[in-house]
């Protein structure tokens, strides 16, 4: 399994990148979808990434372990 720093820093660079999709696209315009809706989507994996990140830190520390 992946560390918990490993977790919190996809997830902050993945919530980056929907950021700046969210921030910097509005009129790009492609057929399929738009990708300020991308960037909303992605910040939101990024969200659950960094919890799940903390999440992993704190029952690490309480000497719980997950598999």
């Amino acid at each position: 399994m992946a560390s918990p720093a490993k977790h919190f820093a996809e997830g902050a660079a993945t919530f980056g990148v929907g950021l700046a999709l969210r921030l910097f696209t509005e009129d790009v315009h492609i057929p399929v979808f738009t990708l300020t809706k991308v960037g909303v989507v992605l910040m939101f994996i990024g969200g659950i990434e960094i919890l799940y990140g903390v999440y992993r830190a704190a029952s690490s520390r309480s000497g719980r372990t997950s598999s």
